[in-house]
Order: C-alpha cells, then sequence, then structure tokens
C-alpha cells in the first residue's frame, strides 16, 4: 500500500445537500487540504440531473411535484437518475497524482470495473459497460459520471439496491415510461437491482466493505475511516447556498421541443423492429435509443448493449456506430440485420433511407 486515503459515510440527506458536498471535497481536494476520499452517501427521493441536462427534457415535472421527489443538478457528468433511501452512493475525490491519464472514458472503465468487481463479490456476474454503466445481464445495476476540477477529480455513482418499479421509472421523461404492462416489462427488461437478483436486499455495509476493498486494490492503497473537517464544512455552506436555489437547477434550460421522442416501425424478414428515441435536434443527436422486437435475436442481451452503445450518437455516425458495434461479435439473429437497426432508426427520426447492406 502506497498511500492512506480516507473513507466516510455522510448518511441520508437531501440531493442539494449531497452535491453540495461533492463540490466541497472537490474544491479541497484540488486545494489539496484532503486526503483522497471515498464518501458513501444516500439520498431523499430525487431525480438528479446530469451537469448539462435540463431538467424538462429528462424529467415529468408534474410527477416530481406531486410525489415530492426534488430535481436537483450534480456537478458531474453521465445519465439523469432517480434516487432514493434504497439507492447506495459512492463518490471518489481523487487526484490526478493518484490516476495517471485524464482522460475520463478509460478511468470510468477502471474505477466502474473496480465497483463491479465489488458487486460481483456478493454473487452477482457485474460487469462494466461503457460509457459509464456497470451491468448484470445486459440490465443496468449501477450508472456513473465524473468531472475535473482542475487536478482534481471526481467520479461517482449509484448502486440499485431496491429500485422502486413506480417512481424510479415513471420520473423518467422516456417512452418507456407510461404506466402500462407492455412498458413496464420494456423497462424492467433494462434495469435491474440487487433485491431482485439476490432474492433479498443484502447489507449495506457488506456492499461498502466490497467497494473499499475493491478501490483498495486498484490504486493500492489503504483508507482509513474519517469525517469532514472544518474547511469542507466551511466550503460545504458555502455551496449548499448556491446548490439550493432554482438558478442552480434550471442553470441548463433547453425546451421541450428541442429534444423530442420520435418513434417508428420497421418491417423485417422476421417480424417488425421497433425503436423509440430521443433526438437533440440542435445538436442532431440521438440522445437514447429504445428497440423493441418480436423477432429471435440472440444473445438476450445483444439489443441492450446496442441501446448502450448509441446513447449520444451523432446522427452522421449512426451507420458507422451501429455496424462497428456488430464487427466481431457473434450473434443469432438470422431475420435482422445490422442495417435493419439503422433503418429503423432513421425512420423514426424521418430521414431518407439509405441503401442497406447486411
Amino acid at each position: 500500500m502506497s498511500e492512506m486515503w480516507r473513507v466516510m459515510d455522510t448518511g441520508l440527506r437531501s440531493a442539494a445537500q449531497n452535491v453540495a458536498l461533492d463540490r466541497a471535497l472537490l474544491e479541497a481536494r484540488q486545494a489539496e487540504e484532503i486526503p483522497s476520499t471515498l464518501r458513501f452517501s444516500r439520498f431523499t427521493p430525487s431525480a438528479l440531473l446530469a451537469y448539462r441536462q435540463s431538467a424538462v427534457q429528462e424529467f415529468d415535472p408534474d410527477y416530481c411535484i406531486a410525489r415530492n421527489i426534488a430535481v436537483q443538478r450534480r456537478i458531474t457528468g453521465g445519465d439523469a437518475v432517480y434516487c432514493d433511501g434504497d439507492q447506495l452512493g459512492w463518490a471518489l475525490y481523487l487526484h490526478r497524482r493518484d490516476i495517471g491519464a485524464s482522460d475520463m472514458q478509460a478511468l470510468a472503465k477502471r474505477i466502474c470495473h473496480a465497483a463491479a468487481a465489488a458487486v460481483g463479490a456478493l454473487g452477482v456476474d457485474a460487469r462494466f459497460r461503457a460509457r459509464h454503466d456497470i451491468e448484470v445481464d445486459g440490465r443496468r445495476i449501477g450508472a456513473a459520471g465524473g468531472t475535473f476540477d482542475g487536478d482534481a477529480l471526481l467520479y461517482q455513482g449509484i448502486l440499485q439496491i431496491d429500485l422502486d418499479a413506480g417512481d424510479g421509472w415513471r420520473v423518467m421523461r422516456t417512452p418507456l415510461a407510461a404506466q402500462s404492462d407492455p412498458a413496464f416489462a420494456a423497462m424492467r427488461e433494462r434495469v435491474t437491482d440487487l433485491k431482485s437478483l439476490l432474492g433479498a436486499c443484502p447489507d449495506a455495509d457488506l456492499i461498502k466493505r466490497n467497494l473499499v476493498a475493491a478501490f483498495e486494490s486498484e490504486f493500492e492503497s489503504e483508507f482509513h475511516d474519517g469525517d469532514l473537517s472544518l474547511t469542507e464544512h466551511a466550503r460545504y455552506r458555502s455551496a449548499l447556498a448556491e446548490i439550493d436555489t432554482a438558478d442552480w437547477i434550471n442553470l441548463m434550460q433547453r425546451p421541450l421541443s428541442e429534444a423530442p421522442v420520435c418513434a417508428a416501425s420497421h418491417k423485417v424478414a422476421g417480424g417488425v423492429l421497433n425503436a423509440s428515441l430521443v433526438y437533440d435536434r440542435p445538436a442532431q443527436l440521438i440522445r437514447q435509443v429504445w428497440f423493441t422486437h418480436d423477432c429471435a435475436i440472440k444473445p438476450r442481451r445483444l439489443v441492450l448493449d446496442l441501446e448502450a452503445a448509441l446513447r449520444d450518437t451523432a446522427v452522421a455516425r449512426l451507420e458507422h456506430n451501429v455496424r462497428g458495434f456488430f464487427a466481431g461479435r457473434a450473434v443469432d439473429m438470422a431475420a435482422v440485420t445490422p442495417g435493419d437497426f439503422v433503418a429503423v432508426v432513421r425512420r423514426a427520426l424521418k430521414l431518407p433511407l439509405v441503401a442497406q447492406n447486411p
């Protein structure tokens, strides 16, 4: 072990308080006032935006108000997520000396591999999936994201221990958030939680111990228990005064019309392939796509992994990314071709179809 790091659990807090703590610890690490730190956290019911996202494009505001779900903006990137007291948050506050390379995707792979190993020690086959997912059999069980402040890195994630099947999905503005049996089944196919996989909620302290051990091994460091310093408390109070405000939550505002949900169907040899997607029209970016079908496609997780690979895909790169995804993969889908996935997305976007190649 080369260096002593700190670990702490700041308990159940509001989203604003947790985000303010993220800023305080990141600033303190950049100023080298604190050692590298692992923080565990839990949230009161919250809909968390990534830093550059717009609330109206990600969440149903009326549902959030009706269910007393706080909308808050993180300081990290990644995806919008729902979390509550049954999810475990973890965050690393590191210095560039700790991590070497500063490429965020390389760091995401490294850190999420370690987090997946910690989850796997519970008895599930957890793995990292680009760009910031931890998944089990293609279904997301954790989401993550990060940001730099000078020489300091904050990389954080949420692990789904017991995901609320109502609020956890209904709060999101997606075509799969409808309250219907088919929509419920489609969303359940894409996400899961430890309670469902293990048959019971695992001990939270065991999960934390596993994460500590995994990060110690990955970074060749040793954690010791610690508390917030007076400096961090001062930074926290200053950050909370800015973050617990409507101005911070609405820092990025874009109309819903700029990110419409589009859908289309496409006949294939074995049936019908459907696509629903959120499209960032000004940026010509496919934010996220969901495929449903009545075809024989194996392995089962193939479509789920393709959906993950196409997040934030430029329309101009659609065909390149789809074909790159299938290159070298062993698949069994004689009735559907990579070109069919390209075609159904282009139909949804009302773009001219191009000549298909297998």
